[in-house]
């Protein structure tokens, strides 16, 4: 926790009042007892009225003070936790925001959103805790044992007994339950994950009929859920009924004792009232006290959880060095490029790849599925690094360039296309945020998109769901297309990205790209023969090595991979014709 104390120090004013607000409070609370005692001692035994008149509006206000403190402490408390949750939530998120995604490999997205949301929230309950209980039960506990101790020292006895019994069943609960609390966090994480999983591929449950099966590995991962966390609260709940055990002891015994002192004149009543008032505010306070260890003990599991996402590098930065401005053709070299995962074991995903693109060609990557295509073309823009030798742009190492630099000057078109809620045109716009009306439409025509967006009833300005739901697949890839165009980047990549779009559009697509984009270096990885034919070289990609190289024609005429390749594919299109 106390690394997560730098997210309070903005905020110390607040931190700082809400104790001495808590001060108002427990003084307020500490000293009604005595007036309470002096108003039976005096007022009542003497019969004075107006002794107990003046004595009650005393304590009237010093109540009055408790209620103020009271309110003044939750409220400056509360405001700190708030602020102190927002300012971690966007520092993790930023963090997130800033991980490579050998970074992101290593959590769950699930576990990510549990740590931004529930992980971070049981911290904000935390420090409101903090800086209420934990001021306030140990200022109880001391001004009450200050109090008792000067009302009667031998009484005061029992009450040491007291808690040091307490304190052995706090110390003993807490142990059990801490690892009980990271286990809720790691369940809530899996029940986030199914859910997650089950909301993102709905159509794909329905088209296999998997209700059924999903619900039962919802309602598995639900019932540990369930199991966990009872087994953690039936934990920290036995500190309840113990400590009402030790604490309805100690009062039949300081009952017991308090009644013979009075009777021996040692004590009076009121004292003996006054007494039984601070044991009862000492015992609760270290009730209160120990259940908020508890929700420490809770938090401890948090606080690790969170901190791993901040303690984590990001390891892919600009160096000391980067440059920027020099990307001006969009050639590059791939020289003896090596590449592993770091967590893998076997052989490298890429090995000894060397290649030299020239700026404006097109070049088409062809391969089986795993044979490391999409991270070879991850590496130029460096969303991984290479293990091995080196990638240049325009003779510059690309880990010598700013990745802000680098990445703004290369676009990357995905298979999976990925929209965000908003309109289309604000989406679009993500290539380019001051795009005119008129380059938006351009890059549509180019990407074949302008057709059934204008085909809308609100055109371009027609609201997309999540992930762009209300699109065919096609559609979304067609406008993830356009989106990257609107970069006007010197090097465009495109990872299998029209592979739901039907073949006369793929066509327009690439004449348009053609036509275009005549400058701009091209990369098109795809699976289909057709898609790269034309292109002016043709990678083969097999086990993580360049296999075959060069013009549609010359690798027809070596009959090697990519002849099969196309054979095959010809003749199953023959076949379905």
């Amino acid at each position: 926790m106390r690394k997560l104390l730098k997210f309070i120090k903005p905020y110390t004013l607040w931190a700082i009042l809400a104790p001495i607000m808590m001060f108002v409070e427990v003084g307020s609370e500490l000293v009604i007892p005595k007036i309470m005692a002096l108003i039976v001692d005096i007022g009542i035994a003497s019969g004075d009225h107006g002794y107990i008149i003046k004595m009650g509006i005393l304590m009237v206000i010093a109540a009055l003070l408790g209620a103020v403190g009271g309110i003044g402490c939750a409220y400056y408390a509360s405001k700190t936790a708030m602020y102190f949750g927002a300012d971690i939530r966007e520092e993790m998120f930023a963090r997130i925001q800033s991980f490579s995604f050998v970074n992101l490999d290593k959590f769950h997205t699930s576990s990510m959103i549990t740590r931004l949301t529930n992980d971070i929230t049981q911290l904000q309950q935390i420090v409101t805790l903090c800086l209420r209980g934990l001021v306030r039960s140990p200022l109880m506990m001391a001004g009450g044992l200050a109090m008792a101790i000067a009302i009667n020292p031998r009484l005061t006895l029992i009450l040491f007994a007291a808690l040091v019994i307490m304190v052995f069943f706090i110390s003993v609960i807490i142990s059990l339950s801490f690892p009980l609390f990271k286990r809720v966090q790691t369940g809530i994480d899996k029940i986030n994950t199914v859910m997650r999983e089950d909301l993102s591929g709905i159509r794909v449950v329905k088209a296999f009929v998997r209700e059924d099966k999903e619900k039962e590995k919802f309602a598995e991962a639900n019932d540990n859920l369930m199991n966990i966390t009872i087994k953690a609260f039936r934990t920290i709940t036995m500190t309840l009924p113990l400590m009402t055990i030790v604490l309805n002891s100690a009062m039949l015994l300081i009952v017991w004792r308090g009644g013979h002192y009075v009777s021996v004149g040692d004590m009076t009543s009121g004292d003996l009232m006054q007494y039984m008032t601070y044991i009862t505010q000492i015992l609760m306070s270290l009730m209160m006290l120990s259940m908020l260890l508890m929700m420490i003990s809770r938090a401890r599991a948090c606080t690790d959880r969170v901190n791993e996402i901040l303690d984590t590098d990001t390891d892919i930065v600009d160096s000391p060095d980067a440059v920027s401005g020099v990307i001006t053709d969009g050639r590059i070299v791939f020289d003896s490029v090596t590449f592993s995962y770091p967590a893998s074991t076997g052989d490298p995903v890429l090995e000894n790849i060397s290649l030299t693109i020239e700026p404006g060609e097109t070049v088409g990557i062809l391969g089986e599925t795993g044979a490391g295509k999409s991270t070879l073309v991850n590496l130029i823009p460096r969303l991984y690094d290479v293990t091995g030798g080196s990638i240049t742009i325009d003779g510059v190492d690309v880990r010598k360039i700013s990745l802000d630099y680098l990445r703004k000057n290369i676009g990357i078109v995905l298979q999976k296309a990925l929209l965000f809620s908003g309109s289309i045109a604000e989406n679009l716009r993500w290539g380019n945020k001051d795009a005119s009306d008129d380059e938006i439409k351009e890059a549509c025509i180019t990407a074949g998109a302008d057709e059934f967006i204008e085909s809308f009833k609100d055109g371009f300005d027609t609201q997309l769901g999540q992930g762009g739901v209300n699109l065919s697949g096609g559609q979304k890839q067609r406008i993830s297309i356009a989106r990257t165009l609107l970069k006007k980047p010197k090097i465009l990549i495109f990872d299998d990205s029209t592979s739901a779009v039907d073949t006369g559009t793929e066509k327009k697509i690439r004449e348009g790209l053609a036509t275009r984009l005549g400058n701009t270096t091209k990369i098109i990885i795809a699976q289909k023969v057709s898609s790269i034919m034309n292109a002016d070289k043709i990678i083969v990609i097999h086990n993580g090595k360049i296999a075959e190289q060069g013009t549609h024609d010359q690798l027809l005429s070596q009959n090697g991979i990519y002849s099969e390749i196309y054979k095959t594919q010809t003749n199953l299109e023959t076949e379905v014709e």
